[in-house]
């Protein structure tokens, strides 16, 4: 039985990309992203969105302007978008029924942050039976304790490795399995 591959764009949001600090190669992150859903599409693999929602007051709050999927990659209509208030995509939200419905078997993970939520819901599907590829160049961060957003990326592209694909995105293959 085949099993349907899916591409998930995590938290691309205007807010992520209006903080003082810039995340690491957000132009070049937005790029590839960009790319990737293009080939999905192409490829008809379903491309399903995730929104990550704040309270009143911060840079993701619920309906603002930061809240939004960023325009160059923003959602067309009839795309799933799940919204979500934790990091792991998964919890508490619809994205389980929605990915058996589409019969995905395998996810394509990209988006930010790193160390967040592209690290919770990539251990989240692996932990569900998911096939997991977390794209090498598709997630970034920003520099943190004492850490630049280009070495945590590599720390965690380290630890992706443990139980998922880790492909560059020029090398992502959206055929089913």
């Amino acid at each position: 039985m085949s099993k349907v591959t899916a591409l998930l764009v995590i938290d691309v949001q205007n807010g992520m990309f209006e903080e003082p600090e810039p995340m690491h190669d957000g132009p070049g992150l937005l790029e590839r992203i960009e790319s990737l859903i293009g080939i999905a599409k192409a490829s008809d693999a379903p491309v399903i969105y995730v929104q990550h929602n704040e309270d009143e007051g911060y840079p993701l709050a619920t309906g603002s302007t930061g809240w939004g999927i960023h325009p160059r990659i923003a959602p067309t209509a009839g795309e799933p978008t799940i919204q979500k208030h934790v990091p792991d995509a998964f919890q508490n939200t619809d994205l389980q029924e929605v990915l058996t419905r589409l019969g995905v078997g395998r996810l394509v993970m990209a988006g930010l942050q790193t160390d967040m939520c592209i690290a919770a819901t990539a251990k989240g599907a692996h932990d569900r039976g998911y096939e997991v590829a977390v794209v090498k160049d598709g997630h970034s961060t920003w520099g943190q304790g004492g850490e630049s957003g280009l070495q945590i990326i590599g720390r965690y592209n380290d630890k992706f490795r443990s139980f998922a694909d880790n492909p560059f995105a020029s090398e992502v293959d959206f055929r089913s399995a």
